[in-house]
């Protein structure tokens, strides 16, 4: 499970995308998600997966790979889905004394499924794509109108980033951890509900320590650096746009009108 978890990660590669502006990648993923949150036909919902398949690909990485983020959400989608099977109202096509499944609560669970399925892969090229610190700096150049209402913009995307940079390398801290403890005969697998929960309390206390541990390492060091926040900090690399954002930009613009074409007249 803790393998399958492929938030944060980052494949290097010189794909449309791994050149594109960070900025621009910020905001064709909110539109994405917000085309795929809202289209509504199976032909739609088809197309857009195949529209996504085709963006892994170009992007030289791995579909598979890709996919295995779907496997933690695997258990929260078939509960989502036989809540929407035996709850959704519409043709009966089956009962059983209180039990009963729609027509209507199937197509809905199929939807769903694939939304979900869409959003999380399609989502996750931007992480896949874009370096960290590149990730920060397009969320703040993206967010730097709100500093005059005195939000701490820079503070904020340094902290949203450093938690989605860090969460590969707690996850194989875990992994780690798991292993040691399983070597001095720990035993994570049998048992209910109750008693796996009680074994991972020998992993969550080395956990907890180790976290703490980078963090104090990680303000060390920027401290070392000399690093002050924002103020009268300069940056090596100037985000630019170029053609690869004008091209990339350009794809998505014209395979939302279809979608959007698409998905009023069905």
């Amino acid at each position: 499970m803790i393998k399958d978890i492929t938030i944060g990660q980052y494949f290097q590669g010189d794909s449309l995308l791994h050149r594109s502006d960070p900025r621009v990648k910020i905001l064709l993923t909110l539109v994405f998600l917000i085309v795929a949150f809202t289209v509504n036909t199976y032909i739609a919902l088809g197309i857009l997966l195949i529209f996504t398949g085709a963006i892994i690909k170009g992007s030289k990485i791995s579909i598979r790979y890709a996919l295995k983020g779907l496997r933690p959400v695997f258990f929260i989608l078939v509960i989502t889905s036989l809540f929407n099977i035996f709850t959704v109202e519409g043709t009966v096509i089956w009962k059983y004394g209180y039990l009963r499944v729609t027509m209507e609560g199937i197509e809905a669970s199929i939807k769903l499924i694939l939304r979900i399925s869409i959003m999380i892969t399609g989502s996750s090229l931007l992480t896949f794509t874009t370096t960290p610190i590149a990730l920060t700096d397009g969320m703040e150049k993206l967010l730097s109108p709100l500093k005059r209402i005195r939000l701490p913009v820079h503070e904020i995307a340094m902290m949203m980033t450093i938690a989605i940079r860090f969460i590969p390398t707690l996850l194989e801290e875990t992994e780690k951890i798991m292993k040691a403890q399983a070597s001095r005969g720990a035993d994570f697998e049998s048992g209910n509900i109750v008693k796996r929960a009680k074994s991972f309390i020998p992993v969550l206390i080395p956990l907890f320590v180790s976290a703490f541990r980078r963090a104090d390492d990680l303000a060390v060091a920027m401290e070392a650096r000399c690093y002050r926040g924002d103020i009268g900090r300069t940056r090596m690399k100037q985000l630019k746009l170029g053609w690869p954002d004008l091209i990339s930009s350009a794809i998505l613009i014209v395979f939302v009108l279809g979608i959007a074409v698409l998905n009023a007249f069905l």
